[in-house]
């Protein structure tokens, strides 16, 4: 038995938050383009999709492990507007851009790098993370024992 439109989005947003964007392409199949848009129409009317609440979700989830250029690019991917991108990243109660990448790095790294080709490396892992190039650099550059109290 075929699923209707509407069970459809309400069985995808059960399972977690979605951006319209989303939930569009995961409904394509099911119906023409302006049914499609008529239901996330009405799932948003009924406040049941936002891409606001999707962006909050998806941020509270991916802080600990993201810098905040991989969140706004993934969060871009998803087709969340670049304004509530950039409201929701500085609304967010995430630790630090620096907090979060020394916890990042501690985690993977056990040591600061020795020469010029870990650091490279440890700088690639970091910027492949989201991380800008000065969070990186003040990152490597710090030692065990280095941090503020």
């Amino acid at each position: 038995m075929a699923q209707s439109l509407h069970e459809r989005a309400l069985r995808c947003l059960a399972l977690r938050e979605h951006s319209r964007v989303e939930l569009a392409r995961k409904l394509g199949g099911l119906g023409s383009e302006d049914e499609v848009r008529a239901e996330l129409d009405r799932l948003v009317e009924l406040g049941l999709l936002s891409d606001a609440r999707f962006a909050d979700a998806y941020i509270r989830a991916k802080a600990s492990r993201f810098g905040r250029t991989r969140l706004q690019v993934e969060l871009s991917r998803r087709g969340v507007a670049p304004e509530l991108i950039a409201t929701t990243l500085d609304e967010a109660d995430t630790d630090s851009e620096l907090d979060r990448a020394r916890e990042i790095h501690q985690r993977k790294f056990a040591t600061p790098p020795p020469d010029a080709r870990e650091w490279a490396r440890q700088a690639r892992f970091l910027q492949g993370r989201g991380f800008s190039t000065e969070i990186i650099r003040r990152v490597l550059r710090e030692h065990p024992g280095d941090e503020p109290a």
